[in-house]
């Protein structure tokens, strides 16, 4: 994952540089924001597709005379998904920092935990009824 954002961000006229007390940041301080928002769309957007997914399965169980069911468009969850990253990060603050990063991408989490939690219980209560 490292290297696709390495590579991006090469294109893109970013400075790749890592820091050498900790190799794990970047020198610079806008690619080590774009590299949190970069992990914070994948595992975000991971979340999203997983969900949507289920929910496609769950609402098209396959019987046995039905075909197979497809899988949901990949380019409209993908672009949901941007949507949202893009929408959490348009409010942050410019002199948050990093901190800042931190508390959007816990925001999504939360976000994405609470989603999935209500639609393990919509489930629940589907199969007991």
């Amino acid at each position: 994952m490292r290297q696709a954002f390495e590579a991006w961000a090469q294109r893109d006229g970013h400075i790749v540089r890592r820091r050498e007390d900790k190799p794990e940041e970047y020198l610079v301080y806008e690619t080590q924001r774009r590299w949190l928002i970069w992990q914070a769309a994948l595992a975000h957007g991971a979340k999203a597709v997983d969900a949507q997914q289920a929910a496609q399965a769950q609402k098209f169980a396959p019987s046995e005379d039905k075909a197979p069911v497809m899988l949901a468009d990949e380019a409209s969850v993908r672009n949901r998904v941007l949507n949202e990253v893009l929408d959490a990060f348009s409010e942050l603050d410019e002199n948050a920092g990093i901190e800042g990063i931190v508390r959007v991408i816990q925001s999504l989490k939360k976000k994405s935990q609470a989603q999935s939690q209500s639609h393990s219980q919509s489930r629940q209560v589907e199969e007991q009824t």
